[in-house]
Parts: C-alpha cells; structure tokens; sequence
C-alpha cells in the first residue's frame, strides 16, 4: 500500500504517516513523499496512491490552510482518520558553520520556535517544511525541525526543544477517496458499535442566503438537535467575494441518528453540506467535557472583573 505525504522525509508529516502505518499492523506501507499538500490530494484523488497524511491543526498555530482549502476544494477526498504528535522542534546547524544569521523553517515552525529565533537576533526564512528547511540548510542559517532530522541530513544540532510551548500537539489527516470511506466506516462500525468509539465529523455548511442571524440560526441547530460543535472557522468561497464557508467539527459520527436529524434541519433551512471526514478520535483527544478553559486569550476578561478592567478589555 502506498501513502502520499508531504515532503521530503523528516516532516512531521512524515513521522504521522509512519505512525498511522504502524497501526494498521500486517499491510506493507510505502510511505510516498509529495511536495505541496495538492499534490497529495491529487495523488489520492488519482488512485496513484492509496491514502495521503496532511497536517490539519496545531495546537499553537490553528488550522491549516492549505489542508482545509484543499478537502473544501475536493469532490472525491475525504479523511478517514486521524493522527495526533507531540510537536517539539529542535535546533540543527551544518558541521563546520559560518556565523549564523538566519532560522529556517516551515512558518508554523517559526512561529513556535519564535523567542529562540528572536532571542539569538535571527532573521526568519520560510521554508516549504521544517524538513526541507533541514535538507536545505546553508553555512549562515539554523533550521528548525523534528530530532529525526539531524540523523537524516548529517546536521549538529544546536539546541534541544527550542519550542515556545513545551506540549504542543498537531493533528494530521488520514485522506481516501470517497467511495472507499463507506467500506471503510462500515468496518470500523462493525468492530466497535455507536456508543463504544468517540468519532469526529467535519462538516462544511455554506449557507445560500447571508445576513444578520444565520451563523446563530446554524449554531443553534446544533444545541437544538444536542451534538456538540468542538470547533468552527470560516473559510471565503473563491469564486464570490462576501461569502463564507462554515467548517464546523463536530463530536459525533454522520451516521449517528442526531446528527442525521441535524443535518437534516441544515439542508431544509437551505445551507448546502459536505462532510470533508469522519475519524475515530484519538484517545485523550475529547472536549472540554462542560469546563471552562483554563488558559484564555491575554486580556480577556470575566464577569467577577472590576468595572474598570471590563470597560477596558471590551472597549466600552
């Protein structure tokens, strides 16, 4: 079997596909490295390869564009499951360097590893990933990657966990084509019935006519048909300007009786709807269970406040 990710060897996409194949124990994987994130969509959605592995969400820096872009822009690829690393990046530089003036990275690299990169005054430089940022590195730079790196391109490396979050935590896709998803759901239901496995469903919802009220009228379907919405962002439709796609993630199965009856309500009200994948969630990887957060945005604020302090965080 044949697994499209990424590239080059030594991303953290990379360490996901080797991950997810060690899972599915008894099937040789060859795992297939890819440049861009639309060529393995378009590896997938072609049959040349058998799955794919795409990052969709950091724990630091949000969700990924490209990934979320590339399932809303896909008529036949969908995710089947999904992978979740501890991310922590270390510090590499070739033998023999120059003086170093410059991190290279992926942006979200260099957006985690941002006060060692400030810290030692060094200029920033994007890279197509964190492992090409490695197999690239020149004299002059330090490259930001996975501990695998080093061993793979004959780097030294610098400094260890140089991350500005110690815990941070991606979430990759396991991409299919959309015919196998069925065959594949009705395996995995057999083996563990509704109720003993948590699953996930990402949904687009593009409603067909906007204005004041309709991303509460979608909000409240949900708490109306009681399944719960871990997460929502928006993303613009690219042939109109003005309109926007909700991605919703929702802890629930699209198979499970509410939210049919959810989804129901959706395309009766008049939103258009794609799943863009359904997934067992990885242990440990639930909600907030009814709890408040414990670590909110700086400057937020509560209403036990002061006056003063409320006035000032909301702008009154």
């Amino acid at each position: 079997m044949r697994i499209a990710y990424l590239g080059p060897e030594g991303t953290f996409t990379h360490q996901a596909a080797r991950t997810w194949a060690q899972r599915s124990a008894g099937t040789p994987v060859e795992e297939v490295p890819l440049g861009t994130v639309g060529q393995v969509h378009d590896a997938v959605s072609s049959g040349a390869v058998a799955g794919g592995v795409v990052a969709i969400e950091s724990s630091v820096e949000g969700h990924v564009v490209p990934s979320l872009d590339a399932l809303l822009g896909s008529a036949d690829v969908v995710a089947v499951d999904e992978v979740v690393l501890d991310v922590s990046f270390d510090a590499f530089v070739r033998p023999g360097h120059g003086e170093l003036t410059e991190a290279t990275a992926h942006p979200h690299g260099l957006a985690q590893c941002h006060r060692f990169v400030a810290g030692r005054g060094l200029t920033p430089v994007p890279a197509a990933s964190n492992a090409a940022a490695c197999r690239d590195v020149d004299r002059h730079q330090v490259a930001l990657g996975p501990r695998l790196c080093g061993e793979l391109y004959g780097l030294e490396t610098l400094a260890e966990a140089v991350e500005d979050f110690a815990g941070a935590r991606t979430r990759f896709l396991v991409l299919d084509r959309r015919e196998r998803a069925a065959e594949r759901f009705a395996v995995g239901r057999s083996a563990a019935p509704d109720g003993e496995t948590s699953w996930r469903t990402m949904l687009a919802v593009t409603p067909v006519v906007t204005g004041p009220g309709v991303l509460a009228r979608v909000t409240d379907a949900f708490g109306a048909r009681g399944v719960n919405m871990s997460s929502l962002v928006t993303r613009p439709l690219k042939a109109r300007q003005g309109q926007y796609v909700f991605v919703v993630t929702l802890d629930a199965a699209p198979w499970q009786p509410g939210v049919q009856e959810l989804f129901r309500d959706l395309l009766g009200a008049g939103d258009a709807l794609k799943v863009l994948g359904a997934y067992p969630a990885e242990p440990g990887e639930g909600g907030l269970e009814g709890r408040l957060a414990e670590h909110v945005p700086l400057g937020s604020v509560r209403a036990h406040d002061p006056a003063a302090v409320v006035d000032r965080g909301l702008l009154w």
